[in-house]
């Protein structure tokens, strides 16, 4: 699991246009191993983030680039130069958390001045810069206001403001927009982005957020349990997950059982009871009458049988879910699994109810299958445990 050729890290120097490598690294508390062996490296004005559900390691991994935390192995590069031995306040990086840390009792002006005044820049020397943030984030009219009365998406502009007027060489970013309410928050993925294209500096941004990770980055890190599962773009990731778990936590997946029934011309045939079904996204080799897991996003299928489609499979309507934009269908299979469909609210058709039989359809490039002992990586946001 983990990186491709790509992502691997060199063996003495990063490379030119690396602005961040990691080279192996691990970090544990005692007996525990919070991050296993991570290689990476970071391009000079990406957007990468780290993704995965709590306990992971992803803050334990920017807080290590940042040098709050000490690594317990390998090493950390920046713009070329090794520094895992160097303290936070050597490290040409900085951070932004959830709480923007914003002085209370300085205006805006001032705690963007704050990092500057720290180097000893005279602020009438510093405005230029200071200004030029502000406008950037659009905060160039609030320069007198107090922390106290901006809104919390004021407040994290004026962090991104203060981080970025020193001009690190990265920005690292601690699930910035957690504290926000929902429409704020998509707001301000846009503005985040938006922001990281006109400076042109990295940043490396934590969430346990798909949508977000999804919306904003050049490339994603998936965590799990310390472990780095897939590092790919946005659209790799989604389209074509390496693991089960990766599968499981980016967007809506199915998961069937079934079993490896033989190769046709590099299309995989698989047995679901009586049904036979094939899929052309093949990571792994099986054998045999090898049990594997199938794996179908909701989207990908298609209900009541529209013609061309290479794969059948008979059900029954189980549950309808209306969700404004489109309906959920959930369909019982034969062998007792489910398959979860979407169907848009303008094509919804009254004759899927619950108890009617249905035809389902989907092309085997969307078929992806793993071997069954991934099943245990699961997320199951249900409670159940999956085999």
């Amino acid at each position: 699991m983990g990186t491709n050729s790509a992502d691997s890290a060199g063996t003495n120097s990063a490379p030119e246009n690396a602005a961040i490598e990691l080279k192996k690294v691990h970090k544990r508390f005692g007996d525990f191993t919070a991050v296993q062996d991570f290689s990476v490296q970071i391009r000079k004005g990406e957007f990468f983030s780290l993704l995965g559900p709590s306990g992971c390691g992803k803050t334990t991994t920017l807080r290590m680039i940042a040098g709050l935390e000490e690594v317990s192995g390998g090493s950390i590069w920046l713009d070329g130069g090794d520094v895992t031995g160097l303290p936070a306040y050597r490290r040409n990086v900085n951070t932004v958390f959830q709480d923007y840390a914003i002085f209370p009792h300085m205006n805006v002006l001032k705690n963007v001045y704050f990092p500057l005044r720290m180097r000893k820049i005279p602020l009438r020397e510093a405005l230029p810069d200071i200004r030029r943030m502000l406008q950037l984030v659009n905060m160039q009219d609030y320069e007198n206001r107090l922390s106290q009365q901006l809104s919390g998406g004021q407040r994290q502009r004026i962090a991104l403001a203060r981080s970025l007027v020193n001009r690190p060489a990265a920005l690292l970013l601690d699930e910035p927009l957690g504290a926000l309410d929902f429409k704020l928050r998509v707001a301000m993925q846009q503005v985040l982005k938006d922001i990281q294209r006109n400076v042109g500096i990295t940043f490396v941004y934590v969430t346990h957020d798909q949508t977000e990770a999804l919306t904003m980055s050049d490339r994603i890190a998936v965590m799990k349990d310390g472990l780095v599962h897939q590092i790919g773009t946005p659209n790799d990731i989604y389209k074509d997950p390496a693991t089960a778990f990766v599968a499981s936590f980016i967007g809506d997946m199915n998961f069937l059982h079934g079993a490896y029934a033989g190769d046709e011309d590099g299309v995989d045939v698989i047995q679901l009871g009586d049904t036979v079904v094939k899929g052309k996204k093949r990571r792994y080799t099986y054998s045999g009458r090898e049990e594997v897991l199938v794996c179908l996003r909701s989207e990908d299928i298609v209900i009541s049988g529209q013609a061309g489609m290479q794969n059948k499979i008979s059900a029954v309507v189980k549950r309808v879910v209306f969700r404004g934009a489109d309906y959920e269908i959930g369909c019982a299979l034969k062998n007792g699994d489910e398959l979860r469909c979407v169907v848009s609210a303008s094509m919804m058709d009254s004759a899927f109810a619950p108890g009617a039989p249905v035809t389902l359809g989907c092309d085997d490039a969307n078929v992806i299958t793993f071997p069954k002992s991934q099943g245990r990586d699961i997320l199951d946001y249900g409670g159940g445990e999956e085999a």
